[in-house]
């Protein structure tokens, strides 16, 4: 009888030793202190969708970006009364479309990679309190072609959404010194955060 005792409490030791052994890397794997693996996830899901507001200088109103940097999307809604104009920047497939709301049309062009702000320069710059660190050195003048976009929705939902409703023409970057041969009354001036400013400039229907 003692020794049939004896096993059985065996057992029962060896079932609980266990249980706490288990208990413990439960608890140690659902910590609340993230792991190094838990942190690079975290801190990527952040950095995935980043937005932030800006008063530009010059500017009666405020800039709002939004980053999906897994998309590789940047969203603009600039409130400028002077200049009101909305933006979406794919760069997964290099292209800028801006609705200019003075001119109730949208424009699409290639973004030349050597002057336009990278992805990480944005979200670097929207997590600074004072982007004037980024100075505008860098600008671009565009001119827009008179055939209009049939097909929008080819270059994805964002564009075809903010686009709708408007007419959407492709707009064609000027060489360095081209600019000077383009009518500045036929231009409309927007402005991205302070890396660079853009001139969309053309005699179309509309704008």
């Amino acid at each position: 009888m003692g020794m049939v005792l004896s096993e059985s409490l065996k057992t029962i030791y060896l079932k609980f030793s266990l249980f706490l052994s288990f208990s413990y890397g439960f608890r140690k794997l659902f910590s609340t202190t993230p792991t190094v693996s838990q942190e690079l996830f975290w801190n990527y899901k952040v950095e995935t969708n980043t937005s932030d507001s800006h008063l530009l200088d010059g500017s009666f109103g405020t800039q709002t970006i939004h980053v999906n940097a897994l998309r590789g999307m940047v969203s603009i809604r600039d409130n400028n009364v002077l200049s009101e104009w909305d933006g979406s920047m794919n760069y997964k497939n290099g292209l800028l479309a801006a609705k200019l709301f003075d001119k109730m049309a949208c424009v699409l062009v290639k973004m030349d990679q050597a002057v336009f702000p990278t992805l990480d320069e944005i979200i670097r710059a929207l997590g600074q309190q004072d982007s004037k660190q980024y100075p505008s050195t860098r600008g671009l003048t565009y001119t827009v072609l008179p055939s209009r976009v049939k097909n929008v929705a080819q270059y994805g939902m964002p564009i075809k959404d903010m686009c709708r409703a408007v007419p959407t023409y492709f707009a064609h970057q000027q060489k360095e010194g081209g600019a000077l041969a383009v009518d500045p009354d036929s231009c409309f001036e927007i402005q991205l955060l302070s890396f660079m400013g853009l001139a969309i400039c053309g005699e179309i229907p509309g704008l």
